[in-house]
């Protein structure tokens, strides 16, 4: 397993502000689909050769670990596009600034982004708290938010941020579909949960308890990602006998929820948020945690059986056209970081992020960005389909429950989707993906 890219970067670093500008780099040739004039400056970091995007990414703090791989996983599909003809002949540039996961310096770059770099569009803002602190100002702004990374279920609410777009399946499906497995296999059994103090956490107990009998929930306890120290809520989890434990939370909270827990002799059934469970940065986290403590454990041996979900196809299914495709970028463009979930991901996301500038035509608008999206998209490396529309900005609808084995995910049954609502059943997808197009071009 390749884990030095990963855990070079301090886990709970010291506040450092650095920014990170990636260009695009390959020549064009040819422009994809369309017809019609030529490329024009058409709005704000748009010009004749190049789109201009940025993002708020938490290149160093407690989100660090795995999720510092996205942007750069992003940028290196976006050299694909670019060495393949780039967006209609034009070359997309990705600007990503640290904010540490700190809503306060969120706030700063993106301003720095929008005044300064003049960016057509924030894309893949990652972090709930984070992108809370500048959600209004983007739509007061009319500045595209498009494919935040948080599953908050704020984000879809068009009347209020008609600029603003979810991607990843929101945690309140996630929750529900969790929680439809857990009452399905664990008739009985006491239930815990351990999440993340804020709308990230609070949506998936929200989806929780839509499907988890409340008799049979012992404990509830939260943790706020600038306190490292959760023995006390640990110890609650354990006095209260709860024999699965639901945990929202992000990697390293994961991580510690895990050897915490062998302290304490404490050794439930774990069911984890795919935000929190990529198998390589998890085994990896508890490995230089447990070293940091002066212990020696073994990462994959300590995630086996977790229980988890993912919309994405899993990096095993190498038969899978958007595996072998996002692995052939990877080895091309991003080859010093693992092929793990996080990198997955910003593959995936950059590729919906292309599909909708395609579509948004030869000379896209703010606003004919926004209108593209509404139209609905096909749902590329997704498993289930996205929700888009004027009415819904959230972006996909469904997942399967995964089991992590020997440091991999393993898809255990079919796809499921749901809603949003109380009411709304969970249900087996009967669709199936699409396969990737063998130009790797949306």
């Amino acid at each position: 397993m390749n884990k030095s890219h990963r855990l070079r970067l301090p886990v709970i670093a010291a506040a450092v502000t650095a920014s990170l500008v990636a260009a695009g780099c390959g020549s064009s040739s040819s422009s994809p689909g369309g017809s019609g004039g030529a490329a024009a400056a058409s709005a704000p970091g748009i010009t004749s050769t190049q789109i201009l995007i940025g993002s708020h990414q938490p290149l160093t703090g407690p989100a660090a670990p795995g999720y510092s791989e996205i942007a750069p996983a992003s940028n290196a599909y976006f050299q694909y596009v670019n060495a393949h003809g780039g967006v209609y002949g034009r070359k997309i540039k990705y600007t990503y600034l640290d904010d540490a996961y700190d809503p306060s310096k969120t706030t700063s770059v993106v301003h720095q982004l929008v005044l300064q770099n003049s960016v057509f569009a924030i894309f893949n803002g990652l972090g709930t708290p984070t992108h809370l602190a500048v959600v209004k100002y983007l739509n007061a702004s009319k500045v595209p938010d498009l494919f935040i990374a948080s599953g908050c279920d704020c984000w879809n609410n068009p009347a209020a941020y008609p600029y603003s777009f979810g991607w990843q399946l929101d945690y309140v499906r996630e929750g529900k579909i969790l929680g439809a497995y857990i009452k399905q296999h664990f008739p009985g059994k006491k239930i815990a949960y351990f999440y993340q103090n804020d709308e990230f956490g609070q949506d998936g107990v929200k989806g929780l308890d839509m499907e988890i009998p409340h008799s049979q929930v012992v404990a509830r306890e939260s943790y706020v990602p600038t306190n490292v120290n959760i023995a006390p809520q640990v110890t609650v989890l354990k006095g209260s006998g709860a024999q699965v434990v639901v945990s929202f939370a992000i990697p390293a909270f994961n991580a510690l929820f895990k050897l915490t827990s062998l302290k304490l002799s404490y050794n439930p059934t774990l069911v984890a948020s795919n935000v929190g469970t990529d198998p390589q940065t998890l085994g990896g986290l508890l490995e230089a945690f447990a070293k940091q403590g002066g212990a020696t454990v073994n990462g994959n041996q300590l995630t086996q059986g977790i229980i988890t979900d993912s919309y994405l196809p899993t990096l095993g299914n190498t038969g899978n056209s958007w595996i072998a495709l996002f692995k052939k970028v990877h080895d091309t463009y991003d080859a010093k970081a693992p092929f793990d979930g996080n990198v997955l991901y910003g593959m995936a996301v950059a590729y919906t992020f292309v599909q909708a500038m395609l579509k948004a035509g030869k000379n896209p608008t703010r606003a004919s960005v926004v209108k593209a999206i509404e139209g609905g998209l096909p749902p590329g490396a997704s498993v289930a389909p996205y929700t888009y529309s004027m009415t819904d900005h959230q972006g996909v609808s469904g997942a399967y429950i995964g089991v992590i084995k020997n440091g991999a995910l393993v898809q255990q049954g079919p796809v499921w989707t749901t809603d949003t609502t109380p009411t709304g059943p969970v249900t087996q997808f009967s669709g199936s993906q699409p396969a990737a197009p063998a130009s790797g071009m949306p």
